[in-house]
């Protein structure tokens, strides 16, 4: 067993992937475009400032990218204000891995403090030593920096941690740190290209953590 687990937050420990997703496409409306389905496959993931710029206005070049992202925060703010649900499995694969000793963290592309914010709400700040944000990295995933971080914060080698993940630039990042990179798909399932970066896959971290205790990951 890795001594380390560290995982990223919307669409692994949080329900909340789909409420990026929603907030994607209906957002685009607002501001008088079509829904590009693409887009919420190609940002999930990036930090939540520069990196995010640039996806939109690669999919919308017209727009004021800045007025977007912030107009799909205070959406997806509000919904998770109201319901905010966790992933199956969550609760056991964290008492898992506190009761073996294994160090955790959680690094994710929203800033720090949101990040503490919904930890708390859901009872689960205590699980964690570390919390790497996107505003303390300059390279967003699919760069390897926010998990190198994470992993340092840790005083673990990347290749001594486990990451679990639900996007492809998070997969893209956990291959790229030396990880053990896990996929628990949520919105979107693994291509061939994200396959070949995965030490496995599995449809929740209950599957994830039956592994690990057999000794299989």
């Amino acid at each position: 067993m890795k001594r380390g687990a560290i995982f990223d937050m919307d669409g692994t420990l949080f329900d909340t992937e789909k409420l990026y997703r929603r907030a994607w496409l209906d957002v685009a409306e607002e501001f008088g475009e079509e829904k590009n389905f693409d887009l919420p496959t190609a940002i999930s993931g990036s930090n939540l400032g520069e990196a995010s710029y640039r996806v939109i206005k690669r999919f919308y070049p017209n727009i004021d990218a800045v007025a977007y992202l912030d107009r799909v925060l205070v959406e997806v703010r509000a919904a998770s204000e109201k319901n905010l649900e966790l992933m199956a499995g969550v609760e056991e694969i964290l008492d898992f891995f506190k009761a073996a000793g294994v160090k955790m963290a959680v690094a994710s592309s929203a800033p720090v403090a949101v990040i503490e914010k919904n930890l708390t709400r859901a009872n689960l700040r205590g699980y964690f030593e570390v919390f790497v944000g996107g505003d303390l990295v300059v390279n967003s995933k699919p760069a390897p920096d926010i998990f190198l971080l994470a992993a340092k914060e840790l005083n673990l080698p990347s290749g001594d941690c486990y990451i679990f993940e639900d996007s492809f630039n998070g997969i893209r990042s956990a291959a790229a740190a030396g990880s053990v990179a896990v996929m628990i798909p949520d919105t979107v399932q693994p291509t061939e290209e994200i396959k070949k970066l995965c030490a496995a896959i599995y449809p929740n971290l209950n599957e994830a953590r039956r592994a690990i205790e057999r000794g299989d990951l």
